[in-house]
């Protein structure tokens, strides 16, 4: 067999869910949009939903009418984006709950759906969605006499506690908040680490339940080992891979396995990446390519049948800092021809 195995862990994933939601006396929703972080939002969902998740977020309608269909009526479907053109018949059809962002999307959706959920979406700093602070002083009243399900914004800096960013953050929230009736919230997985003076009444981690920093506490959810496809003998002088980029000093055997950038194994990692075969790394070598990567597995007595390249022992934010970019990339980059065992849920 050819194709990589990507397991994903359910009861590891439920478990990361449960130890944030202890954390704090709000409700816990969860985050699953970019089907559920490359995951699978149709197994993930469900098994959070066990959990107790009744309150979920994705970032555009489409995804939303998508997890309707998986989960049914009931729970709670918040859609980042808001209420865009073209998205009222999903809104009202998979009854999803748009977090607006400007005054055309309180308009659009007063105008098409006066009497359907909705929520608004503040920018407290970040410069990225919702309204800004003169914006919402203007809309305020109008907004709020219809009942909002939920006053959000978010938090640029909160993966790095001591940043001034928080805080400043945390006070625009507060001013432009205090004294409202609706549930409000600011907190993702970085909030919730922060405290509870950032928790307010609604929190919706999402890197955090699927084992990624900044919560260094979690489980690993997401595991996967690669087939080795051939072992070849590689002498001296002789070169591996694309451009000749790596030349052998001493002899040494060389694993080809089945994977590569078109599974999201990003490129940019080659030069520092490792895989796992039990306790022993064996290296990558010269370039990832698009669906084959050299490893150096001398060290071995035998030939493996597959190595691991993220698991208990490499995580995808150990693979995020040798690509130079985060563990959220990492897992919504894997690919679609792996073979997914989900385990537990």
């Amino acid at each position: 067999m050819a194709q990589a195995i990507l397991r994903i862990d359910l009861d590891a994933l439920r478990a990361n869910w449960r130890a944030l939601a202890d954390m704090s006396r709000a409700e816990t929703g969860a985050v699953v949009k970019a089907d559920a972080y490359g995951l699978g939002m149709a197994r993930v969902a469900p098994a959070l939903a066990a959990e107790g998740a009744r309150r979920f977020f994705v970032a555009i309608a489409e995804e939303g009418a998508a997890l309707r269909r998986i989960l049914g009526p009931g729970p709670e479907i918040a859609v980042f984006s808001g209420h865009m053109a073209g998205d009222t018949a999903l809104i009202r059809e998979a009854h999803l709950t748009p977090m607006i962002n400007d005054a055309d999307q309180l308009l659009r959706h007063l105008e098409a759906l006066r009497h359907h959920p909705f929520g608004v979406q503040l920018d407290s700093g970040m410069n990225r969605l919702g309204m800004e602070p003169a914006e919402w002083a203007a809309l305020r009243d109008i907004a709020l006499a219809q009942g909002p399900a939920l006053v959000m914004s978010h938090l640029a800096c909160a993966d790095e506690p001591g940043h001034p960013m928080n805080v400043q953050q945390l006070q625009a929230f507060r001013e432009m908040t205090d004294g409202i009736d609706a549930p409000r919230s600011l907190s993702a997985t970085g909030g919730v680490l922060l405290g509870e003076a950032y928790h307010f009444d609604v929190t919706r981690p999402g890197i955090g339940v699927y084992g990624g920093d900044p919560f260094a506490e979690a489980r690993p959810v997401a595991s996967l080992r690669i087939p080795v496809i051939q072992v070849r003998e590689v002498a001296a002088g002789e070169t591996v891979g694309y451009g000749n980029s790596w030349m052998a000093e001493h002899p040494t055997r060389v694993a080809t396995i089945a994977g590569g950038y078109a599974d999201g194994i990003l490129r940019a990692m080659g030069p520092r990446a490792w895989l796992m075969a039990g306790d022993t790394r064996c290296k990558i070598l010269g370039r990832i390519s698009m669906d084959l990567i050299g490893v150096d597995v001398t060290a071995l007595g035998d030939r493996p049948e597959t190595l691991e390249l993220l698991g208990d022992a490499q995580t995808v934010d150990t693979l995020a800092s040798w690509a130079g970019t985060i563990g959220y990339e990492i897992l919504t980059s894997l690919g679609t021809r792996y073979a997914r065992d989900y385990v537990g849920g």
